[in-house]
């Protein structure tokens, strides 16, 4: 798609929006809620028309063409079965619409239900089914009318959190099979980072940075891919560049702190980065930064430290194995200048030397 805007009314929600999705590659779209992922995805689909710019399909330009003549598939959040239909025959729907021979109909369903571990439940009505076996009776729909790309739209949102994992391995291992074209949509970023070959991250209606999982996590382009893309979210310090023996640092809380090397004029106004797993905890007195801890969050492997700095910054940290810590206990954290990232007044990475 080339230049892909959308407005409603006055309001323009699509920004400009250039992007290229390889055949085969599994696209995810993630953002906070109102960024315009949905938007883009209905305007690929054809169930919203652009405003402006082009879309193309396989070098067919689509913008013209009707949402049921793009060879497109979109499962949605809320499954949308039909409820007096079994699920053989919600699976089977579409294809009789389209006056396909019963028995290729009946070849289709079977093999979607073998894919999906749902021949069992061929004979039931939706409201028989779990949560995620009716998303599987929603994705087999898709399956069964051989797309040339799938569209999914936050459809694993209504799932609890341990049916959503099950799900996410299921998704992936049936990308695997089909090798077909997916762009899914979520605001969930863990489900970008184990289901993306790459991932979109949109703001305001604008993509901010396209890469693989481990691209945007470990070179984020700016300050809100940096927050975005990570869990726990990496902590910001505000700071002022100052010159160091051997190099460019800051000062926090008084101390030095060295940083990688960059190309970063004394007295500018910075940000570091640093994500909660590369932060380490010492004493208080050998740490740049001192933290009294309001939250200690014990999962087993690790440990999960929230608190704020002396300057009223919040700042979590992740300590492994379980030793114990008590809230209002201060410690230490050291950074490690090799595991700083660097922003600029406008919130933009600076590339390292």
């Amino acid at each position: 798609m080339r230049q892909v805007a959308k407005e409603f009314g006055s309001v323009r929600v699509l920004h400009g929006i250039d992007l290229e999705v390889r055949d085969g590659e599994f696209v995810v779209f993630v953002g906070p809620s109102g960024c315009g992922k949905s938007t883009l995805l209905r305007t690929i689909a054809g169930l919203e028309r652009a405003s402006s710019g082009e879309i193309k399909l396989d070098d067919r330009i689509v913008n013209d063409v009707s949402a049921a003549d793009r060879g497109l598939a979109m499962v949605f959040q809320s499954y949308a079965l039909y409820p007096h239909m079994s699920v053989r025959q919600n699976l089977a729907f579409g294809l009789e619409n389209s006056r396909m021979p019963r028995d290729e109909i009946e070849r289709r369903v079977m093999e979607a239900a073998r894919m999906l571990l749902i021949e069992p439940l061929l004979h039931r009505k939706p409201r028989q089914l779990s949560g995620g076996q009716r998303q599987r009776v929603a994705i087999g729909r898709a399956i069964v009318r051989r797309p040339g790309i799938f569209l999914l739209d936050e459809p694993l949102s209504n799932l609890d959190a341990e049916l959503r994992v099950v799900m996410r391995a299921e998704l992936a291992a049936l990308h695997k099979r089909l090798n077909a074209t997916m762009i899914y949509v979520t605001h969930d970023q863990t489900e970008a980072m184990t289901l993306a070959d790459r991932i979109v991250v949109l703001r305001d209606g604008r993509i901010e940075q396209v890469g693989t999982p481990l691209e945007l996590y470990n070179n984020p382009a700016n300050r809100f891919v940096a927050g975005f893309i990570g869990s726990p979210r990496m902590n910001f310090i505000e700071a002022e560049a100052v010159p160091l023996e051997g190099g460019t640092g800051v000062q926090v809380n008084g101390r030095p702190q060295k940083l990688p090397h960059l190309d970063v004029a004394p007295g500018s106004k910075i940000a570091i980065g640093i994500r909660p797993h590369a932060a380490t905890v010492t004493d208080v007195d050998q740490g740049v930064i001192a933290l009294e801890l309001s939250l200690v969050e014990q999962l087993g492997a690790e440990t999960i430290l929230h608190g704020r700095t002396d300057e009223g910054e919040i700042f979590t940290v992740s300590a492994p194995g379980q030793r114990r810590y008590a809230i209002g206990e201060r410690i230490g954290v050291a950074l490690p200048p090799d595991a700083l990232h660097v922003f600029d007044a406008q919130g933009n990475a600076l590339q390292r030397g």
